[in-house]
C-alpha cells in the first residue's frame, strides 16, 4: 500500500510539473498574429548595432504583442541569418520598418499620436516601478545603442524617459533585456 501511494504521489507531482508540449502552448501563426488587436505599443531601436539584439527585440516584441519594430540607423534588418537566429521567425510576424535616422521615426510617431518614451537613465527619468501606462494611450518606446544608449536629441524629443531600477554595480542592462523588462511592465498594466 505504501509503495502504491508513493508511486501515485510521485506520478501526480510529475504531471503537475510536466513541461508543456509545443502543441499545448496555443501558439498563433504569423498570419493570425497580424490579425490580433493592436496593443498600442511599438519599439524604436536607435542604432542597435548587434543583429542578435535586434533579433531578440523581435522575439520579445512578438511575445508581448508589440505592434511594430522601427529599426533606425545602423540596425540590421531582415532578412538576416543573425536576426533570425535569435528572433526564431518573429521577424516574420511583427511588422517592421527601417528608417535612416531615429528622429525621422520619432517625428512620424508623434504625428500618429504616440507618446515617445526613451528607456534611458536621465536626470528626470521616471522609475519603471512607479510608472503606470494609461489605457488607450499609444506608446513608442525607444531603446538605444549598446554603448552610448539613446541619442541625446532623441531623449530631448521624448515625452519622458523610463529608467529600470537596478541595485548592483553595473547599472547597465543589455538592450534586449531592457526590451523584455519594459514590455512586460507595459503588458501588466494595459
Amino acid at each position: 500500500m505504501f509503495f502504491t501511494t508513493f508511486v501515485l504521489i510521485t506520478f501526480l507531482s510529475f504531471m503537475q510539473n510536466r513541461k508543456l508540449l509545443n502543441v499545448e502552448l496555443g501558439r498563433v501563426s504569423a498570419e493570425e498574429y497580424k490579425e490580433l488587436p493592436e496593443s498600442g505599443i511599438v519599439l524604436v531601436l536607435d542604432n542597435v548595432r548587434s543583429a542578435h539584439n535586434v533579433g531578440s527585440a523581435f522575439r520579445t516584441a512578438d511575445s508581448f504583442k508589440a505592434d511594430k519594430v522601427w529599426l533606425c540607423g545602423i540596425c540590421a534588418v531582415p532578412p538576416s541569418a543573425e536576426i533570425h537566429k535569435s528572433a526564431l521567425g518573429a521577424e516574420d510576424s511583427v511588422a517592421w520598418e527601417h528608417v535612416k535616422d531615429t528622429m525621422e521615426a520619432v517625428t512620424r510617431l508623434k504625428e500618429q499620436g504616440y507618446t515617445i518614451v526613451s528607456a534611458e537613465q536621465t536626470v528626470g527619468s521616471v522609475m519603471l516601478d512607479r510608472f503606470v501606462p494609461e489605457k488607450g494611450r499609444k506608446y513608442a518606446v525607444v531603446f538605444g545603442n549598446e554603448v552610448s544608449g539613446v541619442r541625446q536629441d532623441v531623449v530631448d524629443a521624448s515625452d519622458f524617459c523610463l529608467e529600470i531600477p537596478q541595485f548592483g554595480t553595473k547599472h547597465s542592462l543589455n538592450v534586449s533585456v531592457s526590451v523584455g523588462v519594459i514590455l512586460w511592465h507595459f503588458r501588466l498594466h494595459l
